[in-house]
């Protein structure tokens, strides 16, 4: 009969033998996608992203499996890697994980700078009084943004003093994910406030595409409580949304766009395409996307260009040319080639579209291969007239019939109206 030390040294070698197996699998698994990504020239992050410090590295594994996200990260020659950059959302969860501290979140490249307004930890820019929160900071993710809009309130009503009881406590710009947020704590807490859009009810996320999956995480939204999403459509979260609205009684100034903001004493007057605020802080909550990016071809004047994508019937049947190269333009032409009847291209400069993410890349290319979608990499539009639009595609003229051109080129940052009110703005070249 076997003893019982026996039993525990042999049940030790063969957990220890499996343990090994997995990890050399799982190691080969992240090469492998490493250099597929590598080879495809998917080396790009979209926006905030991990840098890993091999030195401090443990090698213990705790920021792959933090990651909400999948082949993003992984574990090779006991070192963790980035070995999906386009993978990545910016959710930070694998720096909280780190038990080395060796995880640093940075924004850009040292080859692709992202502009981002200077911010502090409490959400304060470098204007006193004037604050930033959710996707223009660089935090696109919307429950980053759900926290950020409560934490900037929390930021403001603990400053010292008040002001004049005729003036606000803080103007909020903005009724996305973070003005939303901030707007409900600011009831929560009795600030005086106003809370300004331009638009709609939920800002970046009510002009996504019809259907388009929402990611996000479970966040806390003050007087609302949890929300209780992990992934769904845009409906489904506006709709949420408007329940709180209209619950909590919430008030938002729909299509008041603000024009000017100047300091006054220790506030500020802010004027508003309806009228005048005086207010002790501003909270600036709005998009990146300030003005749309023109391709600056020939034609763009036409009626038939525009530069956004809402509800794809509205197309069908129609001869359709998306141009750009990231989520929102794949998500955009993939949307549209599977409405009847309709005929799409979709043009992208570069050869491969290294800023979008893997399961958008995988539904063009399915309909590319269905012959549904029109796939131009290694193009540009050159001129867009009444009934075509002409391009160059890798050197050669192309010309396509054409009634629609969706321009998906993203947007150009508020700069100029930032800087008008004092804020420094800086490029970041992987940098945090």
């Amino acid at each position: 009969m076997l003893s019982a030390t026996t039993i525990v040294t042999g049940l030790t070698v063969v957990l220890c033998a499996l343990y090994l197996r997995n990890a050399i699998c799982s190691e080969r698994r992240s090469v492998a996608i490493r250099d597929a990504e590598q080879s495809a020239g998917l080396t790009e992050p979209p926006s905030l992203h991990p840098v890993i410090d091999p030195a401090a590295c443990l090698g213990c594994g705790s920021c792959v499996e933090a990651c909400p996200e999948q082949n993003v990260l992984g574990l090779i020659d006991n070192k963790a890697e980035l070995i999906g950059p386009t993978h990545c959302i910016g959710h930070g969860a694998c720096k909280t994980a780190c038990p080395a501290d060796a995880i640093e979140l940075v924004f850009g490249t040292a080859t692709r700078g992202i502009d981002i307004p200077l911010v502090q930890p409490n959400f304060e820019t470098n204007v006193r009084g004037v604050f930033i929160a959710g996707e223009l900071g660089g935090m696109g993710l919307i429950r980053n943004a759900v926290e950020q809009g409560r934490q900037a309130i929390d930021s403001i009503r603990n400053l010292n003093g008040t002001g004049p009881d005729s003036d606000l406590d803080v103007l909020i710009v903005g009724a996305g994910p973070a003005g939303i947020s901030a707007s409900l704590a600011a009831m929560q807490h009795g600030l005086r406030f106003v809370t300004v859009e331009q638009d709609a009810l939920g800002g970046t996320v009510a002009h996504y595409p019809r259907g388009k999956i929402v990611m996000t995480a479970p966040a806390r939204l003050p007087l609302a409580g949890k929300m209780k999403f992990g992934e769904t459509t845009k409906e489904i979260l506006l709709k949420f949304w408007q329940d709180v609205e209209r619950k909590t009684g919430l008030e938002i100034n729909y299509h008041e766009c603000v024009e000017e903001v100047q300091r006054n004493g220790r506030g500020f007057v802010v004027n508003t395409n309806r009228g005048t605020y005086r207010t002790r802080n501003v909270l600036l909550a709005i998009g990146r996307r300030g003005t749309p990016r023109k391709l600056g071809v020939p034609g763009e004047d036409l009626s038939k260009v525009v530069y956004s994508l809402t509800d794809p019937e509205q197309y069908r049947g129609r001869h359709v040319l998306v141009v750009g190269g990231g989520d929102s333009a794949l998500e955009a032409a993939a949307s549209l080639a599977e409405e009847p009847g309709t005929t799409v291209a979709l043009s992208y400069r570069s050869e491969a579209f290294t800023r979008a993410k893997e399961k958008n890349r995988a539904r063009v290319q399915r309909l590319s291969e269905s012959e549904k979608l029109k796939v131009l990499l290694g193009s540009n539009v050159s001129q867009i007239l009444p009934d075509s639009v002409r391009l160059k595609h890798r050197g050669n003229p192309l010309d396509l019939k054409n009634e629609v051109v969706i321009v998906c080129a993203g947007g150009i940052l508020p700069t100029p109206f930032l800087e008008n009110i004092g804020i420094t703005v800086e490029t970041k070249y992987g940098t945090a």
